[in-house]
């Protein structure tokens, strides 16, 4: 496995805490990226839309886009999401469901709604993990 990782502009450093935010393996095919879940924190580690699930996603997805571009991929790349939602949200679908159109309108990935007791931070009422994204060789 040749495993390397890139720390994007725009967000924070995570390889102080033991690791990286984009990771991508070769293969004979083509490049394999692997991005860690994102949540509502801004490039300083402060938390975006605090108390509002719809405003964490949005941050979060943008936080993915972010991720995604340091290696030359789109949100259009990512083929489903899993976002870990605070059981506690569960019940604010509208919102969840309205960030998720605001991105991606009618052509959305495919998705699974996970809820947990808790995520990382307290203030995180959601995480957005997307699946392994394929970069053809060129």
């Amino acid at each position: 496995m040749n495993r390397s990782i890139h720390v994007a502009a725009g967000l924070f450093d995570s390889r102080p805490y033991g690791f990286a935010q984009v990771a991508v393996i070769r293969t004979p095919f083509g490049d394999v990226v692997n991005v860690s879940g994102q949540v509502a924190w801004d490039v300083e580690r402060k938390i975006v839309g605090a108390g509002d699930i719809g405003r964490q996603l949005e941050k979060s997805l943008e936080n993915l886009a972010v991720a995604l571009a340091s290696v030359g991929a789109t949100l259009n790349d990512v083929g489903s999401l899993r976002l870990y939602i605070k059981q506690g949200h569960m019940h604010e679908s509208d919102a969840i469901s309205g960030a998720l159109r605001a991105i991606f309108g009618e052509n959305p990935p495919c998705a699974t709604w996970i809820g947990v007791p808790s995520l990382a931070n307290d203030a995180f009422l959601i995480e957005v993990e997307p699946s392994n994204v394929f970069l053809p060789r060129k």
